[in-house]
């Protein structure tokens, strides 16, 4: 059972709107062949949500109906939804860039052994978590055994071109800090784990993203529980910059829940904090093929300061 969090409220943070819509980022299933720590969508193995396939066929007259130029797959494990690569073959052959939020230990799942060549072939952009370049550091995070087999996978991608300078194939890693602390600089953190990852293993990346971890769900329910909640809490808000504002993700991105349903960010999704239109109680994806986002007020809360805090935090990385 999780810890009764703290109720998250709007009081302080700025209000911000949104611009023209780029992003669709999707959650397509809380399927997860990993439970971890930081995890703030509680996935795992036992989820069984997903998205249903009206919803699949909405999301594709959607990205007909608006200028998107990027679909970005998160989850759980995106690649375990049964219609994955079916809607990855349709976003690329509409000119889309296409992110896969991959753990890279499903590419060595039993059925996924194909996966790997599968994303190359289509060129998908591969942003992969691997909280750090130590093993008992991701293993403490993500389960026992998984950092040896996420440098498998990534040494399966490496050999596919992902990550090779000029191959044309984009391997990012993404990284979270261990507890209730903000990132390290994201730069010099990228070169330790350029310079570690060669050294140590041979692999080869394109870039680090840093992100900050959001004090809700699982990862809110650990601070509860060590009684640290209220000091991280603070911490992101002592580290406020206004020059973050400017680019955090959800002026161009909206998320996309499995039924459909849609948010200013994956974060608000998991808070059930609905993107608001005029006359919608709960906005949903079929709304978005009569209306446009520019100018619509974003939802926020407290929980918003971890996307402002120092080098600021995105689904892309540090903000400046």
């Amino acid at each position: 059972m999780h810890a009764t969090l703290p109720l998250l409220n709007a009081l302080d943070f700025p209000a911000i709107q949104r611009s023209t819509l780029t992003t669709l980022q999707v959650n397509l299933t809380y399927e997860c062949n990993q439970r971890c720590l930081h995890c703030h969508v509680n996935a795992g193995p036992s989820r069984t949500e997903r998205m249903d396939d009206s919803n699949l066929a909405l999301l594709k007259q959607v990205i007909a109906a608006h200028a998107v130029d990027t679909l970005d797959l998160t989850g759980g494990a995106p690649e375990m939804h049964p219609r994955f690569r079916e809607l990855v073959q349709h976003a690329r052959r509409e000119g889309l860039r296409v992110i896969d939020r991959c753990n890279l230990t499903i590419l060595s799942e039993p059925g996924y052994a194909d996966l790997a060549a599968f994303l190359a072939a289509e060129q998908v952009e591969i942003s992969a978590s691997l909280p750090c370049y130590s093993r008992d550091n991701v293993d403490q995070q993500r389960g026992d055994g998984v950092f040896a087999r996420s440098i498998d996978g990534l040494k399966a991608l490496n050999a596919l071109g992902y990550g090779v300078a000029d191959s044309g194939l984009t391997l990012n890693l993404v990284y979270n800090p261990q507890g209730p602390s903000l990132p390290p600089a994201q730069a010099g953190l990228e070169a330790a784990y350029k310079a570690h990852l060669a050294e140590d293993f041979g692999i080869v990346f394109n870039h680090l993203l840093t992100i900050t971890n959001m004090p809700i769900q699982r990862f809110g329910s650990t601070l509860i529980s060590k009684g640290t909640f209220h000091g991280y809490m603070q911490l992101l808000r002592d580290s406020y910059r206004a020059d973050n504002l400017d680019g955090v993700m959800c002026k161009n991105l909206v998320s996309v829940d499995y039924q459909g349903y849609l948010y200013d960010c994956d974060f608000n999704q998991m808070l059930d904090l609905p993107l608001p239109l005029i006359g919608r109680e709960r906005s949903h994806l079929r709304d978005l093929l009569a209306q446009r986002l520019e100018g619509n007020p974003i939802v926020t809360r407290d929980h918003c300061f971890a996307c402002t805090a120092g080098q600021g935090s995105s689904c892309g990385g540090a903000l400046g």
